[in-house]
């Protein structure tokens, strides 16, 4: 066998795990993107959600303003958010805001009463359940394909054709406080 014959099978094996691994990496970046799109689905009902709560308590607490204007400053701020990176951040304010919103719900016995209210709330329980199950899979996506781009050889692809990792979807801080409950005046 002649060198030629060893350069062109070293070139075709090369090629092929080349293509192998750049088609590994684009694939895992899809599923990144449907984990996201998954994310973004249970957000939207969230955020559609929202509005029907706080007016459904407006009529209760009209004094405590600030609580509602923070609930809804953060769902707004959620739907303008153009990356994951800023939807992750107005998620994870909102979280904290709905946190305080219905630990103010406890102050208000007819509140807590109001089937609208107590609808409202299983919704977004069961929209909440459905975020959280979606945040463990674009997580898992994401670690898949971060140790893809960063793992040797396919980072060395990664790298060529301009693969970038991916963030998380982690919580904040604020997330993990228990809100303070406040029965009474």
């Amino acid at each position: 066998m002649s060198i030629a014959y060893l350069l062109l099978i070293l070139f075709i094996l090369l090629a092929v795990v080349l293509i192998f691994l750049y088609n590994r990496l684009v694939k895992q970046r899809l599923l990144v993107r449907e984990g996201w799109s998954g994310i973004g689905t249970f957000l939207q009902q969230r955020n559609d959600l929202i509005p029907n709560l706080v007016e459904t308590v407006k009529g209760y607490a009209l004094h405590e303003s600030s609580t509602l204007t923070d609930v809804i400053k953060w769902r707004n701020q959620l739907q303008t958010s153009n990356t994951p990176g800023e939807q992750i951040k107005a998620s994870n304010q909102l979280n904290s805001a709905l946190a305080n919103f219905f630990a103010l719900a406890e102050d208000y016995p007819d509140l807590k009463a109001n089937q609208n209210f107590l609808q409202l709330q299983q919704d977004l329980k069961e929209i909440e359940t459905s975020l959280n199950q979606s945040r463990r899979y674009y997580n898992a996506t994401v670690r898949t394909f971060n140790s893809s781009v960063e793992v040797f050889p396919s980072n060395l692809v990664a790298g060529i054709f301009n693969f970038k990792t991916e963030p998380f979807f982690e919580e904040s801080s604020e997330s993990r406080e228990v809100p303070s409950v406040r029965f009474g005046s």
